[in-house]
């Protein structure tokens, strides 16, 4: 016999400030994928190099920090929703999550890497980026929602707290399975079929963060007054765990703060928490900013035309769109500059996510606010057809439209 979620008293469809919260980091994620490919700076350096990067450009980078978390801590929180929704069992939850992540995975190896470079050449590299992260945690949450909740909860905190333990070892420590510390711990490329993939983002502690969200998943089950206080508790408390962790600095990031040139920028220092693979103080950091947004949100009212509800209710077509508008963008921008000459650089991926420097112009990029200009105009590009979209959704039912 299947265990069913519990009951929902008043209503079990998703809160407002859950799609707000992941419109806000999607409005926010398409400034880091403009820079990528727009901004001068970033084709030959690292936005978070202190020693070279100038606070704006560190801060662009960095609010951008918060965009992962949420998504996976979101996630598993929706996943929680799905199954409380018309009260699923466990397997039917099982089989939606394992439907979902090879629809992802598959995404992620076609559709995503073709927007990156507009090239499917056999002879590149394959991006391992977003989709697939989300489509290997959704793979392992669809057996681990077998667990009872409180079990998946110790187990989710344990990853994301222990994790930082293995920074010691690499992937040549473990020989011919090498390829198996770079999907679990540390960023590197893999093999698949004599292809090479580069898996930036190492399944742990992604896991964590979206087991760890599907369990926050029973919050939306409480009154909301209790639910709201509980939610900002929580978000102050890891907010003082990371306070506490970062200052400390012995445990939790592999790249330790130092004092630096100034003030500020001994902050940035501060704030510059490892991202690939996610370190304890970085998820403590975003997750409770996250936490006490969510909070906020869940004491307003939201507009069904507010773009954080609109974008945040259409998270996958969004992403995919603004990834193939950005580049094809770059495409019209750079054969107005470059003329004919720009096909011999444009179905590459971009220097900033790896791709060929050298094939591109010496000249190639613009100055920080243009990118800005353009994540302006590009959101409200995007917001007719994200509304259209969210509202066909709204009013039909068909099956498929849960994978969009």
């Amino acid at each position: 016999m299947e265990l069913r979620p519990p009951s929902t008293p008043r209503r079990a469809s998703r809160l407002m400030s859950l799609d707000a919260l992941r419109g806000t980091v999607m409005v926010i994620m398409a400034i880091d994928h403009i820079r990528d490919f727009f901004d001068r700076y970033s084709m030959s350096n690292s936005p978070t190099d202190l020693s070279q990067a100038t606070a704006i450009m560190f801060l662009t980078r960095w609010i951008t920090h918060f965009c992962m978390p949420v998504f996976m801590f979101s996630a598993g929180a929706g996943a929680f929703l799905w199954w409380n929704r018309g009260q699923k069992t466990r397997g039917q939850l099982s089989r939606f999550l394992a439907t979902r992540a090879v629809w992802f995975l598959a995404l992620e190896v076609v559709v995503m890497n073709f927007a990156y470079s507009f090239n499917l050449s056999a002879h590149g590299l394959t991006l391992l980026l977003v989709l697939y992260i989300f489509g290997a945690c959704m793979l392992l949450m669809a057996a681990l929602i077998h667990l009872p909740l409180r079990w998946l909860a110790v187990l989710s905190i344990a990853i994301i707290a222990l994790h930082n333990l293995l920074d010691p070892w690499s992937a040549s420590h473990f020989g011919k399975f090498g390829w198996a510390w770079h999907l679990l711990h540390q960023p590197g490329v893999i093999m698949l079929a004599n292809h090479p993939a580069f898996v930036v983002y190492p399944i742990l502690p992604w896991i964590g963060v979206m087991a760890a969200g599907f369990c926050f998943g029973q919050l939306f089950t409480l009154d909301d007054t209790v639910r709201r206080r509980t939610t900002l508790r929580l978000g102050l408390y890891l907010t003082a765990a990371f306070l506490v962790s970062r200052a400390v600095n012995i445990y939790g990031d592999p790249s330790h703060w130092t004092a630096q040139k100034s003030a500020v920028f001994t902050v940035l220092s501060f704030l510059n928490c490892t991202k690939y693979p996610a370190s304890l103080d970085y998820v403590l950091m975003t997750i409770s900013t996250a936490l006490l947004l969510l909070a906020w949100y869940d004491g307003l009212r939201f507009s069904s035309r507010n773009p954080l509800l609109v974008f945040g209710r259409v998270p996958l077509f969004y992403f995919i769109l603004h990834f193939y508008a950005i580049h094809f963008l770059l495409g019209v921008v750079s054969y107005i500059r470059y003329g004919s000459r720009t096909f011999s650089f444009i179905f590459n991926a971009m220097p900033a996510m790896g791709g060929p420097r050298d094939v591109y112009p010496q000249d190639f990029g613009y100055p920080l606010w243009v990118t800005y200009a353009i994540w302006i105009g590009l959101v409200a590009a995007l917001y007719p057809l994200c509304r259209w979209f969210a509202q066909y959704k709204a009013t039909h039912s068909s099956w498929w439209l849960s994978y969009l």
